[in-house]
């Protein structure tokens, strides 16, 4: 009996743009192939309700006064 597993891969970019992460086009094309074989895409369209939410996350520029340093960075050992 062969097992099957579930895979979600998600991505802001296009089919056609991913030669911006492969820089090949021939393993950008193999890369899609075996990706969509067999499988169902989903597109969504429309606002982004993570985006929404960071928006409302984030005070004005004049309702915010406090600057905060950035972080030291961290020494390996």
């Amino acid at each position: 009996m062969e097992t099957q597993y579930d895979t979600i891969i998600t991505s802001n970019l296009v089919f056609s743009q991913w030669d911006r992460i492969f820089k090949d086009p021939m393993t950008t094309a193999a890369a899609i192939d075996r990706l969509i074989h067999h499988c169902v895409i989903l597109e969504l369209t429309g606002p982004s309700f993570r985006a929404e939410a960071a928006k409302a996350r984030i005070p004005s520029e004049a309702e915010s006064t406090t600057v905060y340093p950035p972080p030291a960075p961290y020494a390996l050992t």
